[in-house]
């Protein structure tokens, strides 16, 4: 099969007009212009002509809740942090296990919609996502939640009972791993075990890490809201001993398989011990906005070499740009991102939510760009722009795609819209 349409994104090399795709099964077996395409093709491949569209890798989503996809809208943005954190645990204290599910579900459609065709997702309930995964064709990366604090359980149990879950999840596209909370709501050992049991079972990593000022200011000075909250309830002989990216460190959390979210405030050095890790970093520009953070270190991060990508993280964490509620789309994304920073060229924007989301999922040979031998991920959004303005207008894209393809198959398109289909002469 070959798709085709006015420019093909690769990410891997630059645009190329009236371009196509030759599909073989689930995989890519060739990229270029339509009329090399068209003449090296087998005789008689359908073809599938998008027309005025351009055609990129389907995106790499490196941190989303979609369990809380429904709670967009309903959660006021906070003076304090930890006052965010007690309004959404009295949200969830009033909603069902049915209400968790539809808001999931929910938010897998939204995936598919947007063009995301990998999602790394944060489980909140155990005994659901093995349930809810298989309905979903996007490669769903299940990182089961884990705490410490408020549960009062030993790290030991705590870390047994989420391995017998994630062991016994079915078959599904995507993978599994554990997913400490972050530093204050999780005690040291449980930090240690988790990345010991991920690194021996070959699962990966994620925390919430260095996202609020007064998470920083809790680990490196002892002081602040998060600590006053906290203090009561834990023991905080961590605290004091430096930034939370250096607690991480300590407790063996950094490392290739490790998926650092937000990382909004760094201390010296604190990049480089990032960067000499191999740790990914996920930026969400807009709950990034939504909590007016200071600005994202992406310079200081980018210039020591760490790999940067882009999560939607949750819809309770985002402000609507319109008169509808927000919906989970990295491009929305992306555009907030070009907002916040115009130094940074569109096809880097591009990168971050393709490509270097697939190496932060350790899939950075098989998703995130159009070559051969890749897996056939692939987002149609409409467009005719010029060469010279392609990436541009492909991160400011709103709204659904055309269609989203994973794995050679067409799983959503767009209502009403029937591409022209044809076969090679």
């Amino acid at each position: 099969m070959i798709l085709r349409a006015r420019h093909v994104l690769p990410i891997a090399g630059p645009p190329i007009p009236n371009g196509a795709i030759l599909l073989q099964g689930s995989r890519i077996a060739a990229v270029g212009s339509w009329p090399d395409l068209a003449a090296s093709a087998p005789a008689a491949a359908p073809v599938i002509d998008y027309g005025d569209a351009l055609l990129l890798p389907g995106l790499v989503n490196a941190h989303c809740h979609l369990d809380y996809t429904d709670m967009a809208g309903l959660l006021a943005p906070t003076r304090e942090f930890p006052d965010w954190i007690k309004t959404i645990m009295a949200a969830k204290g009033a909603w069902s296990d049915a209400d968790f599910h539809r808001s999931w579900l929910r938010g897998a459609s939204q995936l598919l919609a947007t063009g995301t065709t990998s999602a790394a997702n944060i489980e909140s309930l155990p005994a659901a996502f093995s349930l809810l995964r298989p309905q979903s064709p996007v490669r769903i990366h299940s990182f089961l939640e884990i705490t410490g604090v408020r549960v009062q359980r030993d790290p030991a149990q705590i870390l047994a009972d989420a391995e017998s879950t994630l062991q016994s999840a079915p078959p599904a596209p995507g993978a599994v791993g554990l997913s400490p909370h972050a530093p204050y709501s999780t005690v040291p050992e449980l930090l240690r075990l988790a990345a010991q049991s991920a690194r021996r079972r070959g699962w990966r990593l994620t925390t919430h890490l260095a996202e609020s000022r007064a998470e920083f200011d809790m680990f490196m000075y002892r002081r602040g809201s998060m600590f006053e909250w906290l203090e009561s309830q834990r023991a905080c002989s961590d605290c004091g001993q430096g930034s939370p990216i250096r607690h991480a460190a300590r407790h063996d959390l950094l490392g290739p398989d490790f998926l650092a979210v937000h990382v909004n405030y760094l201390w010296d050095g604190d990049a480089r011990l990032l960067a000499d890790s191999w740790s990914s970093v996920v930026h969400c520009p807009r709950s990034h906005s939504y909590f007016r953070h200071q600005h994202f270190p992406a310079t200081e991060l980018a210039a020591a070499g760490v790999n940067l990508c882009l999560g939607t993280d949750s819809l309770a964490s985002t402000r609507a740009s319109g008169p509808f509620p927000p919906t989970l789309s990295l491009f929305d994304e992306m555009a907030e991102l070009a907002s916040r920073d115009n130094t940074l060229p569109p096809a880097e924007i591009l990168t971050r939510a393709t490509l270097n989301g697939a190496r932060a999922l350790g899939h950075g040979d098989l998703l995130g760009a159009l070559e051969p031998g890749r897996l056939a991920d692939i987002t149609v959004i409409p467009g005719r722009a010029s060469g010279a303005h392609i990436e541009d207008l492909a991160i400011h894209h709103s709204g659904s795609v055309l269609a989203t393809w994973i794995g050679g198959r067409c799983v959503w398109h767009q209502p009403g819209v029937a591409p022209a289909q044809q076969a090679v002469a």
